[in-house]
């Protein structure tokens, strides 16, 4: 089973990719545009992993803060383009609190630099100079994370969530403390 885990990101942020993702239509570009179903934030790839309840185990143990997210320009690499994401300190600890969790249960992920990102579009052709604004500034409040599994689809990959992890303050606002 691939899983990874990510932020979902809110219909404001996904209003603001799919306008971006419309743009590039508009003016040519051929890519495989990723879904609203499919957008999401990778805080740690794990890839094949066969016990999820595990992982899950180790995630709820783990202290997670609210964080704000905000779409900051947009980007390329090799045939990827990409939604930034601001640089944010609680979302920042957050992560090294997870890949540290994960290493420390023996749970295999990639330990690449985090660079967040949201991809808009693979596998991309395109002529012109690419958009690096936002048509309008979309931000919001991670209070979650998700343990996602990934499988393929006839039509590409299907994203699906295994199981939520609320951050603390979130969670303690829900129950009204």
């Amino acid at each position: 089973m691939r899983l990874f885990i990510a932020v979902l990101p809110d219909n404001g942020i996904k209003d603001e990719i799919y306008m971006i993702q419309r743009r590039l239509q508009l003016q040519g570009a051929e890519a495989d545009f990723v879904t609203r179903e499919n957008m999401h934030l990778t805080l740690a790839f794990i890839g094949e992993y066969k016990d999820p309840g595990y992982v899950s185990d180790v995630l709820g143990d783990v202290y997670l803060e609210p964080a704000r997210i905000v779409i900051d320009g947009f980007g390329v690499t090799e045939d990827r383009y990409w939604a930034g994401i601001r640089e944010n300190q609680e979302l920042e600890a957050n992560v090294k609190r997870i890949r540290k969790a994960l290493a420390d249960n023996g749970i295999p992920f990639d330990r690449r630099k985090f660079s967040p990102h949201i991809t808009v579009a693979r596998n991309m052709i395109y002529e012109k100079g690419l958009p690096a604004d936002s048509p309008f500034p979309a931000a919001m409040e991670a209070e979650s994370i998700c343990l996602m599994r990934s499988d393929r689809g006839k039509n590409g990959m299907i994203y699906s969530v295994i199981d939520e992890f609320m951050a603390d303050d979130a969670a303690e606002d829900e129950d009204g403390k």
